[in-house]
């Protein structure tokens, strides 16, 4: 059985297909010129700007800028007055921790005193223990407040007695009864002493 040749298309057939070739290039040319058509439309309604108002864009950018730098800038030093004001509360908080601390243990350290003035602790453990009581204190800045001849401050002495004298012009701490302490610039515990007051006062 053998294939039959193709036959060879109509001539009917022939210009139909053309036309349709005809017909698809006629319609992507307009589609084309259309598509111009819009392009033109669109660049017909963009406005140019003025120099004028290209200006005043430009300076509106720049003053947004600096608006934006100065609140950054303001941010941060608000930042570090935050920081410094935690750093100085912490700092007030230990320093408050250690004052009470100390002023827990100063009865102690009044009897070791009385106790070494009298000349108990010659030889004896506790002499010890009062040295390196005295050194830890000093390590953490407290000093004793109160010294006999010294002009009288009521903001760090006690006047428990007075004693009217000729030889003193101004209220002067004559002895004193029982040391006080300071940390630093706050005061533990005022000093107990007697003061020296001058005659007709």
């Amino acid at each position: 059985m053998t294939d039959k040749p193709k036959s060879a298309p109509e001539p009917e057939d022939a210009d139909a297909n053309a036309n349709a070739a005809a017909s698809s290039e006629d319609g992507d040319t307009a589609d084309v010129e259309s598509a111009e058509d819009l392009i033109d439309a669109e660049d017909a309604d963009v406005e140019t700007l003025t120099p004028e108002e290209i200006s005043f864009i430009e300076a509106g950018e720049r003053d947004l800028i600096a608006d934006m730098r100065n609140d950054l800038a303001r941010a941060q030093a608000e930042l570090v007055n935050f920081r410094k004001r935690v750093e100085r509360d912490r700092a007030a908080n230990r320093d408050a921790v250690i004052a009470e601390v100390i002023r827990t243990i100063l009865p102690a350290v009044d009897d070791l005193d009385r106790a070494e003035a009298h000349g108990d602790l010659a030889g004896s453990s506790l002499e010890l223990v009062a040295q390196k009581l005295h050194a830890a204190f000093a390590r953490y800045g407290l000093r004793s407040v109160g010294e006999k001849g010294e002009a009288f401050d009521p903001n760090f002495h006690e006047a428990v007695v007075q004693l009217p004298s000729p030889d003193v012009t101004v209220n002067t701490v004559a002895d004193v009864i029982e040391p006080g302490y300071a940390l630093g610039d706050r005061l533990l515990r005022a000093a107990k002493v007697a003061v020296s007051v001058p005659e007709g006062q």
